[in-house]
């Protein structure tokens, strides 16, 4: 048996993010259509596990797998294989085999994320499923200070739709805001993420930078006593790196 690691870049513009289950359940998932071709490949049905649940049109720089086999196939010819027959907006840009006790979901230890917001005048056609367009250009310095109030290690609950179940305090170890007259960037580094927590940390630093709320507002979510902004639009999100 052989335990393979893959990174994965790829565009999520048109799937319903890598996973679906449940209510919605959809088979036009990342997670599928890499099934489907392993599948094709090894005769095999694997498990696959991924390093994070990327959602409904977010994109990947850096997404990892890992899954096992029987096959004797050399990683080369795995992801030579892989990108021959996986759709254009999947690729795999590395492959290896890795211990076995490697697991890509269980042995991550921190996931980071970036945000591309533009800010030109003039919105672009090619970069509309890559970036989100803001009408007016959010404050940098005033999100910066609110982002101090974000980081360390704090119960992420109320900005997430996470199931109440599951553990919500989580430990973001870093947020940077940089940019200039065409594009911000927002960066998230923490252990972990809840479910639609990045999207909605970044929508309300939006809401604080163009002057929608005040900072001082995420001190009173943490305590229960206000609500997050609605999750910003998934295009301009990237999951950019996992370590391990």
């Amino acid at each position: 048996m052989h335990n393979i690691k893959l990174t994965l870049e790829y565009d999520g513009s048109r799937y319903q993010g890598w996973q679906r289950l449940g209510k919605g359940e959809s088979t036009n998932t990342i997670s599928n259509k890499l099934l489907e071709v392993i599948h094709k490949m090894t005769a095999e049905d694997v498990e696959l596990f991924c390093g994070a649940r990327t959602e409904v049109g977010v994109h990947a720089r850096g997404q990892v797998v890992s899954f096992k086999t029987t096959s004797d196939m050399k990683p080369y010819e795995i992801q030579h294989y892989l990108n021959r027959y996986l759709p254009m907006d999947i690729v795999v840009l590395s492959a290896e085999e890795v211990p076995q006790r490697f697991h890509a979901a269980l042995n991550a230890r921190s996931i980071t994320y970036v945000y591309h917001i533009a800010t030109g005048t003039v919105p672009s056609v090619f970069g509309r499923k890559y970036t989100y367009y803001a009408f007016k250009t959010p404050d940098i310095s005033v999100i910066q200070q609110a982002a101090l109030s974000l980081a360390g290690k704090h119960d992420f609950k109320s900005f997430s739709t996470a199931k109440k179940n599951k553990s919500t305090e989580k430990e973001l170890y870093d947020i940077t805001i940089c940019g200039d007259s065409e594009e911000i960037q927002i960066t998230l580094k923490a252990n972990d993420f809840l479910h639609n927590m990045a999207r909605m940390i970044i929508g309300t630093l939006l809401e604080i930078g163009l002057g929608k709320r005040k900072k001082e507002c995420i001190e009173a979510i943490f305590a229960g006593n206000d609500v997050s902004s609605a999750p910003c639009k998934p295009r301009g999100l990237f999951l950019q790196k996992i370590e391990y």
